[in-house]
């Protein structure tokens, strides 16, 4: 199994769009990239914490690659909006991929390479971050598997 973890706006719809990947064994929501050792979602959702939410995705790439879930990645969200997705505005919603070791740093930079030469967004910059993983911190239960156990549809909007 290998690990990948992605913020593109809230995590209940990262994680929703991520866990009907085939080969996907799990997908955790979470908080990464602040300064806070410990944080909690009311925190994070004031933005006061530096952290982003995230959705840690476990697979197995023997399935789904690497390069698959990017792809998914920057379907699901907006790259080219600073610090939002929709109605969510904050830093904590910031579009940002934290690669896990050199070959998805490489990976990561590559797609986002290929999105800004396809002009898919036309010349508006890609803002995505590609940034080092740092310590995960898993999001309190009621937020795992949000939509699916509210019976609620994505909140993403795929591009």
């Amino acid at each position: 199994m290998a690990l990948a973890t992605f913020g593109a706006g809230c995590f209940w719809g990262v994680e929703y769009f991520f866990r009907k990947v085939n080969g996907v064994r799990d997908c955790t929501c979470g908080y990464m990239g602040g300064k806070d050792q410990f944080t909690r979602y009311l925190d994070v959702k004031q933005g006061i914490t530096g952290h982003a939410e995230v959705v840690q995705v476990e697979f197995d790439p023997a399935i789904v690659s690497f390069d698959d879930l990017l792809a998914i990645f920057w379907q699901n969200h907006n790259p080219t909006t600073l610090n939002q997705q929709g109605g969510d505005i904050g830093s904590q919603y910031r579009s940002t991929i934290f690669f896990h070791d050199k070959t998805q740093k490489q990976q990561a930079e590559a797609s986002k390479l290929g999105l800004i030469k396809s002009q898919k967004w036309g010349s508006r910059a890609i803002v995505t971050e590609i940034v080092p993983c740092q310590q995960f911190h898993q999001a309190e239960d009621y937020h795992q598997d949000y939509l699916a156990k509210n019976n609620l549809p994505s909140c993403h909007i795929s591009y």
